[in-house]
């Protein structure tokens, strides 16, 4: 069964088509992520997902509903994450807690979501002398509130540092084991790939390719290869007995590419054999990060998005 369901929607601001006729769906319990670079459509995306903005066209449905008709109905069982998430400079994690149970109205067990979002040693201090991976679980705390199904996540990581960033990926692994659907944007492409179910990639206001990571990966991957250090006339030697493709960056950086496990080892004895000087051998294969720089011709940036 769809948690979301997006048919040819689109949005323009203008004579900008900030969303141009996607499709796609988010299954239930899955985590699902939005890559794009700036001004691909993503917040966009979002914000007609979460009921926050009109589209112009097209069919959306997130949890049954329809997110800008009935959104009083769906905001009870969404929790939003929003990017650059800020609160109040003195409530403490478990005074903002109870502020936004008040807010909805219900009656939760504020220790239970401390502990889901390792807080529990901060619960008493105040925001405003929290880091900043710990601001970012306060944000994931808050949209917990209401025990949502579905969650949006834009950008939760951004600005942390790498032991903060994994704790995050932690909460979001139990978010996904207690069987909630997961909707996260970041311009951490290795955070998608280690956490994603599925993946849409946008760019100009298009979904240019979906699927899980591995999928896309495959779909697009120039193979795995073998990376050496040597000169021109290691290049030339192998080229001549191995009839491997070989690329050379004049810069010392020999590229094998190799299409099965028997051409590594081809190219391991041939390196051998010419008894030229090489150093630095390993291997090496497409990450979604190169896929993603192929696809839309740029990296992912760390800012906000314009569209």
């Amino acid at each position: 069964m769809s948690t979301i369901e997006v048919s040819s929607v689109k949005k323009a601001y203008g004579d900008l088509q900030a969303v141009d006729g996607i499709s796609f769906t988010v299954n239930e319990g899955e985590v699902f992520s939005v890559l794009g670079p700036n001004g691909a459509g993503k917040t966009t995306t979002i914000e007609i997902l979460e009921g926050l903005r009109e589209r112009d066209s097209g069919d959306v449905k997130v949890l049954g509903f329809d997110p800008w008709k009935n959104g009083y109905e769906l905001h009870k069982k969404i929790g939003v994450m929003p990017q650059g998430f800020r609160f109040f400079e003195y409530p403490t994690p478990r005074e903002a807690i109870k502020y936004y149970a008040d807010l909805f109205g219900v009656k939760v067990d504020v220790d239970g979501i401390l502990r889901k979002v390792i807080l529990e040693d901060s619960a008493n201090t105040y925001f405003t002398k929290l880091s900043g991976g710990q601001k970012q679980k306060v944000g994931l705390a808050l949209s917990l509130v209401n025990d949502p199904e579905l969650v949006f996540l834009d950008e939760p990581t951004t600005g942390l540092d790498p032991q903060a960033r994994r704790a995050v990926w932690d909460i979001i692994r139990n978010l996904k084991k207690e069987g909630r659907c997961v909707l996260l944007t970041t311009h951490y492409l290795e955070e998608a790939e280690e956490l994603a179910d599925r993946v849409a990639i946008m760019n100009k206001g298009k979904i240019i390719t979906l699927g899980t990571p591995q999928e896309i990966i495959a779909k697009y991957s120039s193979g795995e290869r073998l990376l050496v250090r040597g000169n021109q006339t290691l290049v030339d030697y192998l080229r001549e007995n191995t009839k491997l493709e070989v690329r050379f960056d004049g810069n010392g950086l020999i590229t094998i590419l190799v299409q099965q496990k028997h051409d590594v080892l081809i190219a391991l004895a041939s390196i051998e054999q010419s008894g030229l000087e090489w150093t630095d051998l390993r291997t090496q294969r497409d990450s979604l990060e190169d896929i993603f720089v192929r696809l839309v011709g740029e990296p992912i940036e760390e800012r906000a998005e314009v569209a």
